[in-house]
């Protein structure tokens, strides 16, 4: 099997038939030059005709190869979508250059001029990439959350600021709001634990880490809208509670509930978590499925009021 860089190489000598000299190739596929020879090695194990010419690596067409059978109003539509998609949005991705060259050397036999045109495009996207530091970030982020989505396992994110967040990927990509504006990309998702569904901002994701839990999209799953949580509330019902919680995940119950932001402390027990929340049932019920995961340290009065809850419940089965 190839490695992703040796598969990439490929893909670059293909699209580019005159040949490239190892430091250009290295400088887009962004190694070091020591290793292009690695890399052509590994090639021509997988009997790929590659060779060396006037110091310019070239590679010998397969004209077994499948190309796609688009027409030449097809090719031109591929074409302005792909310059529209380079102009206008912040979506710089390798993996986008690197469909934008597959493309382009199918083209090549009967839309030259449009194959060029695609092949510039994906080499713009190259040079942007190398140009945005925090390209890389997004895109590893980007790369972890399709693998958790493509393997069907819950993924946990950390966003800027230390909050964590554990979701069942359902979607990736751009996602359209009240008002048919484009929002960023984004991953929306159930929350462990819970069937509330949240959209997150990619962008704002530092790291992603997929988690030993399966999880699978539902065969009946509706277009769903997303409010938008509300950083503050206010109400003369509520409860400044004190909890204290053991695992992180379980603070996603709380999602369906008014509430305002929480302060969050790490302590030796697991972290201290306090925020004003609606005066329900809900929240009994909320507090509930938490389990031993959540403890409700303060007000005392509404800590033995849950603790008569659940004498209630065992009350029924005793």
């Amino acid at each position: 099997m190839k490695g992703e860089r040796v598969a990439q190489l490929e893909l670059l000598l293909h699209s580019h038939p005159e040949g490239l000299r190892r430091a250009e190739i290295a400088r887009r596929l962004g190694v070091h030059r020591s290793t292009i020879s690695r890399y052509v090695d590994e090639l021509k194990t997988h009997d790929v005709d590659i060779y060396e010419d006037n110091n310019l690596i070239k590679i010998k067409e397969n004209e077994n190869e499948a190309n796609i059978d688009l027409s030449v109003y097809e090719s031109l539509a591929l074409n302005m979508s792909a310059e529209a998609l380079v102009s206008n949005t912040e979506f710089q991705n390798a993996h986008l250059a690197s469909g934008l060259r597959k493309i382009a050397l199918n083209m090549r036999s009967y839309a030259p001029k449009v194959s060029d045109n695609i092949r510039n495009l994906a080499d713009q996207i190259d040079k942007r990439i190398r140009e945005q530091e925090s390209g890389g970030q997004f895109n590893s982020v980007l790369e972890v959350l399709i693998d958790s989505w493509v393997s069907g396992r819950i993924v946990k994110v950390v966003q800027a600021g230390g909050e964590e967040t554990e979701l069942a990927p359902y979607f990736i990509g751009f996602r359209e709001d009240e008002n048919n504006h484009r929002s960023p990309i984004s991953v929306t998702g159930r929350l462990r634990h819970t069937q509330e569904i949240v959209t997150i901002d990619i962008a704002t994701i530092t790291s992603a880490m997929i988690l030993d839990e399966t999880y699978t999209i539902p065969d009946n799953l509706k277009p769903f809208k997303v409010p938008e949580r509300r950083l503050d509330y206010a109400s003369g019902d509520t409860i400044p509670l004190v909890l204290n919680v053991k695992e992180s995940s379980a603070l996603n119950v709380f999602h369906s509930l008014e509430h305002g932001k929480e302060t969050i402390t790490k302590t030796d027990r697991g972290m201290e978590v306090k925020l004003n929340v609606e005066n329900s049932i809900d929240l009994l019920m909320k507090l509930f499925q938490c389990g031993a995961s959540v403890e409700i340290v303060e007000p005392a009065w509404f800590r033995k009021k849950y603790t008569n809850y659940l004498k209630d419940i065992l009350a029924v089965y005793s």
